[in-house]
């Protein structure tokens, strides 16, 4: 039976949970919600975020805990490296990723949908946003994904780093995408980021 996930158009989070099934060549019953009425998932999950996984009786919300959930269920191909202490170095960047480098482009999102924005403080994040840009070119110094092979922390910050170098996709009105657009300027620095992102777009979807 087919793991059935629902998303809405263009999530950055429903992506990792794409990039993640698509790795392990797994089934996914895609349940699409309009981003106006989340009724749907707010009945399944008691939430109204995607992507939520259903699995038999079980219920996941939040796209790492998700893909932590399918490398369980599902652990061939791997999307965690084998041993304790790399496991742990792969989970630190994810809580890094979720927990401080998103704070940035949400908080620049809500103070452009303000009828008076502070532009000082957008630019204030935004330089934050560029200056790690570096950590993510110096992970990749000597390899092609972020922790050496394919895995789990690509999902992850793949969907956010794209934006750069793919911009908005046709009818994509979401103004943090546009956010991750303008704030993230690439140019010739990020020869290693580029290739990277050019490198995981390849990757199959579920």
């Amino acid at each position: 039976m087919a793991l059935r996930v629902y998303r809405i158009p263009f999530s950055t989070n429903v992506e990792r949970v794409a990039l993640a099934a698509g790795h392990k060549g797994l089934e996914i019953e895609w349940v699409d919600v309009g981003p106006a009425d989340r009724s749907p998932v707010e009945a399944v999950s008691g939430q109204s975020l995607v992507p939520v996984l259903l699995d038999g009786d079980e219920v996941v919300t939040d796209s790492p805990a998700i893909i932590a959930l399918l490398e369980q269920r599902f652990p061939e191909p791997p999307l965690y490296p084998a041993g304790d202490a790399r496991r742990a170095e792969v989970e630190i960047f994810i809580d890094w990723f979720n927990l401080v480098w998103k704070r940035p482009p949400n908080a620049i999102a809500d103070e452009l949908e303000q009828t008076e924005p502070d532009f000082a403080r957008v630019a204030e994040l935004s330089a934050e946003m560029r200056a790690a840009l570096d950590r993510f070119e110096a992970l990749l110094a000597g390899r092609d994904y972020l922790f050496g092979e394919f895995g789990a922390a690509d999902c992850i910050a793949f969907p956010f780093l794209k934006y750069p170098v793919f911009g908005l996709p046709a009818d994509d009105d979401e103004i943090f995408h546009r956010v991750l657009v303008d704030h993230m300027p690439l140019g010739d620095r990020f020869p290693r980021l580029r290739a990277w992102i050019r490198r995981v777009d390849e990757h199959p979807r579920a």
